[in-house]
């Protein structure tokens, strides 16, 4: 890193998420020379069987590393790590078991910038992480943390139902003009995650929101965030 680049971490549920909720400032970050770290907690497979059983998916989980691998590769990501933890069963984890995993990896990569879930999507995994990386970042003294962002998922955050959770009011925008197609390579690269259109996880919608999310803020394409807390 240069004197003037920042340290960032990106901690995401599953496999595809941390492209689908800011693969565009990843590469924006990169561009800038920032160190970025991606952190992917759960396995994105095993919530397609009756019970968890890895062995009987393993093609699928090592195409969805290869396919994390390339995705970070094709953003500019410094790194990308991806944990076991089963997916769509984050509940089932002691929290204060997951929050210690998230401090550690903060201790690790001393972040000054964390991006994560939204607070109200619809996906348990998504949620409980987002609980999870808030306690972990709390502003203790000397804490590297200084802005904390929570990125929203297609197909999670927008199917949670009015008043059932908080909704995604952001208030944070990033101008990925020009990161966009390397957005769109990334997803790309999750091809066995990607649904056809007019699904909400398709290339068709996600740039879809690409674009009204910059038209929201005079720009060709964007991500939105809520900015949950930043110490200048």
């Amino acid at each position: 890193m240069s004197v003037t680049s920042s340290s960032i971490l990106i901690v995401a549920a599953h496999p595809d998420d941390e492209v689908l909720g800011c693969g565009g400032s990843i590469a924006r970050h990169a561009d800038a020379g920032d160190h970025v770290q991606v952190l992917v907690v759960a396995e994105g497979a095993t919530s397609r069987q009756q019970q968890r059983d890895r062995g009987q998916v393993d093609t699928e989980l090592s195409d969805l590393a290869f396919a994390a691998q390339k995705a970070g590769e094709i953003l500019g990501a410094t790194g990308v790590e991806l944990l076991d933890l089963p997916d769509n069963r984050l509940d089932s984890i002691d929290r204060l078991d997951l929050v210690k995993l998230i401090e550690e990896k903060i201790e690790r990569y001393q972040p000054q910038i964390v991006y994560t879930h939204h607070s109200g999507d619809l996906n348990i995994d998504h949620r409980r992480l987002h609980e999870a990386v808030v306690t972990a970042c709390r502003p203790t003294p000397g804490h590297s943390v200084k802005r904390l962002l929570s990125f929203e998922v297609a197909s999670s955050t927008e199917w949670q139902p009015p008043g059932s959770a908080p909704a995604f009011q952001p208030n944070w925008f990033v101008d990925i003009s020009d990161q966009w197609d390397r957005k769109r390579l990334a997803l790309e690269a999750y091809a066995s995650e990607m649904r056809p259109w007019p699904h909400a996880r398709s290339l068709e919608a996600l740039e879809h929101l690409a674009r009204w999310r910059g038209a929201q803020v005079g720009v060709e394409a964007a991500e939105a965030f809520c900015l949950l807390r930043e110490l200048r």
